[in-house]
């Protein structure tokens, strides 16, 4: 439910995010701005401004006096967005291992916890929450905003496929093991192992992009990998 009392556009945003992530509206579906409305009850300008919003984050596109439509997952844009991810969540992680104290690590291992339950559980939907919850906290050691809204933006890219992925692909345990490594390393005060850890973590998709995308060919508008993945993907696979 919407708070009226906040602003509405922004909570549109991420409740519509969070359906086309979660598949509940699908790639290449049309969104109606007078639907959207009369499913929250609020005016049309705010779903509007929503729409804009997603069109900037490369989730909808909008097609003058045609409508509004999720966009197709792109294999070429998942790739370049883990991409970025890795170039700054890295370096995240190699900062988050000099600057980790005691409590910090104790909140990693509840949230590996939590993520353990959600996998025994086989509820996707919470473990996602706590994957993204994980990671948002090892970007809060290094307290630096500018840098996590860069990768919130790329995950925004990312997301679908992970979700996609979860129950084939991209098994909750074997992500839940690759999370512990990187925990063990800040723990340890190994910035390098970290970094490393992290990279093997975020070259998971690699290995499940494609499967995923001949999995579910209609929800692709293309399927080749880019030139800068080629000799990721098997040092992923033997990590």
């Amino acid at each position: 439910m919407l708070r009226l009392k906040d602003p509405i556009a922004p909570q549109l945003v991420l409740a519509l995010r969070d359906s086309i992530v979660r598949m509940q509206i699908k790639p290449g579906e049309a969104l109606s701005e007078k639907h959207v409305a009369e499913r929250y009850g609020v005016s049309r300008q705010p779903v509007r401004e929503a729409f804009i919003k997603l069109s900037e984050a490369g989730l909808v596109e909008i097609r003058p006096s045609r409508g509004t439509y999720v966009l197709k997952i792109s294999v070429s844009e998942v790739a370049n967005a883990r991409f970025v991810r890795e170039a700054i969540e890295c370096d995240i992680a190699r900062r988050a291992a000099r600057m980790a104290d005691p409590a910090r690590i104790a909140a990693l291992d509840d949230m590996l916890a939590a993520q353990r339950t959600a996998a025994g559980n086989g509820d996707h939907l919470l473990f996602n929450e706590h994957d993204e919850a994980f990671h948002r906290a090892i970007g809060d050691i290094v307290d630096c905003d500018f840098a996590w809204k860069v990768v919130e933006g790329a995950r925004k890219q990312t997301d679908r496929v992970r979700f996609l992925s979860l129950s084939e692909a991209s098994p909750m345990p074997r992500l839940i093991e690759q999370h512990a490594s990187i925990v063990d390393r800040l723990r340890e005060g190994d910035s390098e192992g970290a970094a490393a850890a992290m990279s093997r973590h975020l070259r998971e998709i690699l290995i499940a992009l494609p499967r995923v995308a001949k999995a579910h060919p209609d929800l692709f508008s293309d399927m080749e990998l880019p030139a800068h993945t080629i000799g990721l993907v098997p040092e992923a696979g033997r990590a």
